[in-house]
């Protein structure tokens, strides 16, 4: 329900690729999408349809059966389109607001339109912009991980329950990242809210929604409280010198060049009740929230996390080669709904026989240890 607080409930880190589907290619995708989402929903219901897409190995699968690679970023644009439209023109009780770029931004007008066509109240498409906002912010401000976010896609029922999938940019490394969070199950969007992270590689990043920068952030909220021309004088003080004596070698160290006083000044006057009151105030960003952070830990000795949330390869193998042992329970799970969604749906026997083929693919490469998403594992 639209009161219940997210879960994130995995990211994917996979090559950047550029460029776009042939429109060939997406007519097929869209015409396979359509029978396989609306046979899903009919069979499993639509909470169930979101918790899948917020699964990141069942959405890659999906994108996979319909025709994409397996291994590409592409796969996140160019299948939230697909559903895009596929909800936009079926009358199934959910749809999806956002895409890339430009469209991103048009999220929570986009949000409150089709609000009202699913009757829901002013109130509560309210609240689905607050959270189209914060998940945003989360992934591209309070973890800080190289990748910033220019793709953002929200899918909401009538029944209140939401999913979001959003990906995030590093150019110089060349990958995307890519966040799913869905409102089920979780407390809260910062006490380490992640349950099934997939990337390439881990990375030291800093990460201020994991549960033990809690005290970071609360001394965060606190430099906001005592105003602007005092934290001025923090981050001219904490600038001035090597902080090595302070944090140790090779830490997140650097202090951002260019900080919103402005955002500052104005999130000082909110009187602000917690840290997700923060990230929503226009002009908080990345580089103040870590200056706050690192004036935290320098000044008031509460350190943030530098833990990279990721916790399992989706590539083929590890970084080095080795695949990471499967979770074969939700890997079945996942393979057995997108089959269902297969053989129950409306598609001609050749169309259904292409997509199982392109299924037991996906499932030759788990077998083989090639293209495995591992066991949850923190640290």
């Amino acid at each position: 329900m639209v009161g219940e607080i997210p879960r994130i409930v995995g990211e994917a880190e996979l090559p950047l690729h550029e460029g776009r589907a042939p429109s060939w290619l997406y007519s097929r995708m869209k015409a396979l999408g359509r029978e396989i989402i609306v046979t899903i929903v009919r069979e499993f219901g639509r909470r169930e349809f979101l918790l899948r897409v917020s699964d990141p190995f069942w959405f890659q699968s999906l994108g996979c059966v319909l025709g994409y690679d397996w291994h590409s970023s592409g796969v996140t644009t160019v299948l939230t389109a697909v559903i895009r439209e596929v909800l936009d023109e079926e009358d199934i009780g959910i749809v999806a607001c956002g895409g890339k770029g430009k469209r991103s931004l048009e999220t929570p007008n986009e949000i409150l339109r089709k609000a009202d066509r699913l009757s829901m109240s002013d109130s509560k498409a309210f609240e689905l912009v607050r959270v189209s906002r914060l998940t945003a912010k989360v992934d591209n401000a309070a973890l800080q991980d190289g990748h910033s976010i220019y793709h953002h896609a929200m899918l909401f029922s009538e029944d209140g329950d939401w999913a979001v999938v959003q990906q995030g940019m590093n150019p110089v490394r060349r990958t995307a990242r890519r966040y799913h969070w869905v409102s089920h199950e979780l407390r809260d969007f910062l006490n380490d809210p992640h349950s099934g992270i997939i990337a390439q590689s881990r990375e030291e990043v800093l990460n201020l929604a994991a549960g033990e920068s809690e005290e970071n952030r609360r001394a965060s909220l606190d430099l906001i409280a005592e105003g602007s021309s005092r934290l001025r004088r923090l981050v001219e003080e904490v600038s001035s010198g090597p902080l090595s004596p302070y944090m140790g070698e090779g830490r997140f160290l650097r202090m951002p060049r260019r900080i919103d006083w402005r955002a500052v000044e104005e999130a000082n006057q909110l009187g602000l009740r917690n840290y997700e009151d923060l990230l929503l105030v226009r002009g908080i960003g990345p580089s103040l929230l870590r200056a706050l952070s690192l004036i935290a830990e320098v000044i008031y000795g509460a350190p943030a996390s530098r833990r990279d949330p990721a916790r399992y390869s989706f590539a083929f193998g590890g970084k080095d080669g080795v695949p990471f042992p499967v979770r074969t329970g939700l890997m079945d799970r996942a393979i057995e709904v997108l089959r269902s969604g297969v053989i129950q749906s409306n598609l001609p026997d050749q169309e259904k026989e292409s997509a199982m083929r392109r299924l037991a693919r996906i499932t030759g490469l788990l077998n083989d240890g090639e293209a495995s998403p591992g066991e949850d594992r923190k640290g």
